[in-house]
């Protein structure tokens, strides 16, 4: 495990001393469950314009393709 210092806003402790005595956990728990939290958020946000990107790249070339087979099939 890591250890470093972390410095908050006022309201943002303030809040998290809030919830963590509502919810009944360590404030060290709280602080981990939360970076976990807001790291998949932010991971599956990245995927998500990765895939947006790519799918535009497939969607033209899918474009170009059944334009291609179209002028084929109006030779015959």
């Amino acid at each position: 495990m890591k250890t470093l210092s972390l410095k908050l806003e006022d309201q943002i402790f303030n809040d998290a001393e809030e919830v963590i005595s509502e919810v009944r956990k360590n404030r060290n728990r709280y602080i981990n469950e939360a970076v976990d939290y807001y790291n998949r958020y932010n991971k599956r946000k990245i995927l998500a314009t990765k895939l947006a990107k790519e799918s535009k790249l497939v969607q033209e070339e899918s474009m170009s393709v059944l334009a291609e087979f179209e002028r084929i099939s109006h030779e015959d």
